[in-house]
């Protein structure tokens, strides 16, 4: 009863609740915050994460400009019927690469995290001019004005340098031949291709949308067929199980 009563002082007295109530908070705040100022890095290493290959990157620029966050969130939560359905639950190392991540907050479409390799090219093809023509049911609008619109990489070593601002590890080598590698990915036999490999592991070579020159389709398609797929599940292990 004792302690009852101290506290009715406090909740009855508006000012001294308020100056406890700051105390709390602070003192809360400096026990989590405190400790990231000691740590070189929040985020557990993963192999096979690597930073965009110069084309993936510029997909997932597209990806971002036409709000294709707004309905497709790319995180898999550890719950079972999200594991069951999409895959292994998201890991961070998988979005440490990402300004800004794309972890979305609703899902008018499928989770697309664990999207890549499951669709052939053409089935993306298909489903970004039409999309009612392979899931009838389907809300999504058309961007059949992608295959149309042509890029060349211009300005993509400079898009590359401003991730590397904000922590990216580009190195200059990958910078140098940013240009070359994002024309080199639509044609795995170009004197480049095994060079873009050494730099970005796992990226894949080949004609996306299958027509002529590089388009917005073609970056798009190499993104989306990348996500999910540079950790290999089967051998992973969480740190907490090592």
């Amino acid at each position: 009863m004792a302690i009852l009563d101290k506290h009715k002082v406090l909740e009855k007295n508006a000012s001294l609740l308020l100056v406890f109530s700051f105390l709390v908070v602070t003192i809360g705040g400096l026990v989590e915050i405190a400790p990231l100022f000691y740590l070189e890095n929040t985020i557990e290493e993963v192999e096979g994460v690597r930073p965009y290959s110069p084309m993936e990157l510029a997909g997932r620029d597209i990806y971002v400009r036409e709000g294709c966050y707004v309905c497709h969130s790319q995180m898999v939560r550890p719950m079972r019927d999200e594991v069951e359905r999409y895959g292994h639950y998201s890991l961070a190392a998988e979005s440490m690469y990402d300004h800004p991540f794309q972890w979305g907050s609703k899902r008018t479409g499928p989770d697309l995290a664990r999207l890549g390799g499951r669709y052939s090219d053409d089935w993306h093809v298909q489903h970004l001019r039409n999309p009612q023509s392979v899931v009838p049911e389907s809300v999504m609008p058309k961007y059949a004005f992608l295959e149309r619109r042509m890029i060349d990489g211009e300005y993509i070593e400079d898009k590359m340098r401003t991730h590397r601002l904000v922590g990216v590890p580009y190195t200059d080598e990958m910078l140098e031949n940013a240009r070359a590698d994002f024309e080199a990915q639509i044609d795995p036999y170009s004197d480049g291709a095994d060079a873009l490999l050494e730099r970005y592991p796992g990226a894949q070579l080949r004609n996306f949308d299958g027509q002529e020159g590089i388009s917005e389709l073609d970056a798009l398609i190499s993104y989306l067929q990348m996500l999910g797929t540079l950790v290999d599940f089967s051998t992973f292990e969480p740190v907490a199980n090592r």
